[in-house]
Order: structure tokens, then C-alpha cells, then sequence
């Protein structure tokens, strides 16, 4: 695939009116006045769209008498999805990469919590031992 196909594909899925026009044709094809009607454009905007489509392979159109139904063609979905694959392991290797940093750090946090709570409870064992009358270093009486 060359880069202009994908940069043709990408044009062309740029627009929220031809994505919502290739969500519909996902169902089956339909006709121009169809695919027309949740839109509040004039039938030439929409057979516009419909062209921007068509020139970048995303849709076909047929005759049948007075009926042009528009079908889906997913191939240059394909290509795009294929081209974002590389990115997507990018990501998903960051992802992991992170997970096991934040991992390591949460390991530390919990072995220097783990301390502090230790230090807390022999510091509070030595208080109590002096008010309770045990014989410590300092309150000796020789």
C-alpha cells in the first residue's frame, strides 16, 4: 500500500459524517436517500461525502434502474488497521513496561511502610516499658 492510499483513507475517515455514513453501510448497503436521512444536509453535500468515499475505496456503488446502492468495501480498513498494528505493540510494550515500573515502586513503598510501622511498634514497646515499671538502660537505680 502506498502512502498516498493510507493518506487518502485517512482524509476520508477525517470527516464524522463519512464515518457515520461507513457505520451504517456495516448493516448492508443502502441508497443515497438512506443514508441521508439522519443528516440535516442537502442530497448534494451528502453525495459529496458519498464521492470522498468512493475515490478513497471505502465504498462502491452499483445500479440497479433508478436505485445506486452504496455497499461497504473494507479493504482500505484493513490496510489502516494493519498500519496502526505497529503502534498498538508500541503501545501495549509501554504499557507493560510501566505496569512493571509501578510494580517495583509499590514493592518499595510497601518494604519502607513496612519499616516505619517496625521502628513505630519498638519505639512504642520501649514507652510502654518504662511506664509499667520494667527496668530499662536509663531508669536503672544502682
Amino acid at each position: 500500500m502506498t502512502s498516498d492510499r493510507l493518506s487518502t483513507t485517512f482524509s476520508a475517515l477525517a470527516d464524522p459524517t463519512r464515518r457515520a455514513i461507513l457505520a451504517r453501510l456495516i448493516s448492508g448497503e443502502a441508497s443515497v436517500t438512506q443514508l441521508a436521512e439522519p443528516f440535516a444536509m442537502s442530497m448534494p453535500a451528502v453525495s459529496k461525502h458519498l464521492k470522498v468515499l468512493e475515490h478513497a475505496g471505502l465504498i462502491a456503488r452499483s445500479r440497479e434502474a433508478q436505485w445506486r446502492p452504496c455497499q461497504l468495501n473494507a479493504g482500505p480498513l484493513k490496510e489502516v488497521a494493519d498500519w496502526a498494528e505497529h503502534y498498538r505493540r508500541f503501545f501495549e510494550q509501554s504499557f507493560d513496561r510501566m505496569d512493571d515500573y509501578l510494580r517495583e515502586m509499590r514493592k518499595q513503598q510497601q518494604s519502607e511502610d513496612d519499616k516505619k510501622q517496625n521502628q513505630g511498634h519498638s519505639s512504642t514497646q520501649r514507652k510502654n516499658g518504662r511506664k509499667h515499671g520494667r527496668t530499662t538502660r536509663k531508669n536503672r537505680h544502682w
